[in-house]
């Protein structure tokens, strides 16, 4: 089974964090998810983004959710692969050079990454995903082709890999997001 590491924060989307984290365990993998700035045991404030109707997604608070690894220790060298989610916590995490760094040590090594909704902003900032074909929050669009990257637009309960890289759109995508995401464990 694979050694997942998940990169999360205060207001990460409540089910961008929880869903994958809880289904990725309950297949046996072993998730150890990460804030800086804090230590396992030490809770992050969610928030749940819906659709409602509106022109974008509405926003409430969610759950706290408790870390369980400690950002300082980990390597990329210690984990076969990388989940990143959306919500509002990508735009601050970005700033964090060993954030940064991570990210770019798991594409340097080639291993599977994946990154739902605004999850994309770590991925644009780290600078990783010139030529790929990505996906996103519509929003994030900007961003991605900033970034030299295709931004490819799908519904949102679907995915797309390209390459070790599968991203998603939106939390309803996690069932397709989650299956390419384990077919490129090896």
């Amino acid at each position: 089974m694979a050694t997942i590491l998940m990169i999360t924060g205060d207001f990460v989307e409540d089910y961008e964090n929880m869903v994958p984290f809880q289904a990725l365990m309950a297949m046996g993998h072993q998730v150890d998810a990460v804030c800086p700035g804090k230590s396992a045991g030490e809770n992050i404030a969610t928030a749940i983004h819906d659709f409602e109707g509106d022109q974008t997604y509405t926003e409430k608070r969610g759950h706290n959710f408790t870390l369980n690894a400690n950002f300082d220790s980990v390597e990329a060298e210690d984990y076969d692969a990388l989940y990143i989610p959306g919500g509002r916590s990508p735009e601050y995490l970005r700033l964090n050079t060993q954030v940064i760094g991570l990210i770019q040590n798991f594409f340097a090594a080639g291993k599977p990454i994946a990154s739902i909704c605004h999850g994309v902003q770590l991925l644009t900032a780290a600078g990783v995903i010139e030529g790929k074909k990505v996906s996103a929050y519509p929003a994030c669009q900007p961003e991605v082709e900033a970034a030299g990257a295709e931004f490819v637009h799908i519904e949102m309960d679907q995915a797309i890999t390209d390459s070790n890289l599968v991203t998603a759109p939106a939390w309803p995508a996690h069932p397709a997001m989650l299956s390419q995401f384990v077919k490129l464990f090896k």
